[in-house]
């Protein structure tokens, strides 16, 4: 069957967007392809007008289904290179946590195992929730491929082991990012990346990333920099990924904080810095 997928990203392919001849951004155009069934993927919530216009449009060329997280619809089995690009993965969906920001266990419900499929980009909800037959399932898996490995959706830092972090260090990854969402994240962290420290993952190279959460509600920016700062004392890359509700709004003055702590050629710099200044008070 022939399925075009088609992703309303403002007009735009992400890193993540297949690139197949059946994938597509916005409108049909002049010249659509022969299809047998349209599927329209939705991410994010305010993105869902725009999926809804785009059915329309794409009705006149072959039935329509909307899907995709935003619906707020239960995920299925993963496909690769269906709704993202060859060599991104996902190996289990769901997570038995309940935060307050998240819509994962609700849609997803707990953590599932999926069969594993090859790739190189994991971005699982929770992947260290799953069990340990899983996830070393997912680590030798990994050591077949040929590209950088990376892990973009996110590592629970209370659930790793030094264990874990051996295992990530062989793989020599690309990064990998952890999740700061709460404070009560920030102990867990620094004793996450001290196992990674201790199996030999090198400060240098920036691997290890942190996701940092700002803009919520009771936030502020002298808050959110010391929480990022913090991340960077560690050693660690931090990443801002700004609050947003249902309605994808956020504040001018929030974006513009945030696109300041999402360059990481510029926080790169910023922590090459601070180990030379810890290094130099050492001495």
């Amino acid at each position: 069957m022939r399925i075009a997928r088609v992703f309303p990203h403002g007009g735009k392919r992400t890193k993540a967007t297949p690139i197949d001849r059946y994938s597509f951004i916005g409108s049909p155009g002049l010249f659509p392809p022969e299809v047998d069934e349209v599927h329209i993927s939705v991410t994010f919530t305010w993105d869902l007008p725009e999926a809804e216009r785009l059915a329309e449009a794409w009705a006149r060329i072959a039935p329509v289904k909307i899907g995709g997280p935003a619906t707020g619809e239960r995920s299925g089995n993963f496909t690769p290179g269906m709704y993202l690009k060859p060599g991104y993965v996902i190996t289990s969906r769901g997570c038995p946590n309940h935060c307050w920001f998240c819509s994962v266990p609700k849609r997803e419900g707990n953590v599932r195992e999926l069969t594993i499929a090859g790739g190189w980009n994991v971005l699982d909800d929770n992947l260290l929730a799953c069990s340990e037959e899983h996830i070393s399932a997912v680590f030798n898996m990994l050591r077949q491929q040929r590209k950088p490995i990376e892990f973009t959706g996110g590592l629970e830092p209370k659930r790793m082991t030094a264990s874990i972090a051996n295992e990530l260090r062989v793989l020599k990854p690309k990064q990998v990012f952890f999740a700061y969402d709460t404070p009560d994240d920030f102990e867990p962290l620094r004793e996450a990346v001290t196992m990674c420290w201790n199996a030999g993952f090198s400060k240098a190279g920036h691997r290890l990333r942190a996701y940092v959460l700002i803009g919520f509600q009771g936030d502020s920016f002298d808050g959110a920099e010391r929480r990022l700062r913090s991340v960077l004392s560690l050693g660690v890359i931090p990443m801002a990924m700004l609050y947003r509700d249902k309605t994808g709004k956020a504040d001018p003055g929030w974006k513009a904080f945030q696109r300041q702590w999402a360059r990481v050629a510029l926080i790169g710099k910023a922590a090459a810095n601070m180990v030379y200044v810890q290094d130099m008070r050492q001495r």
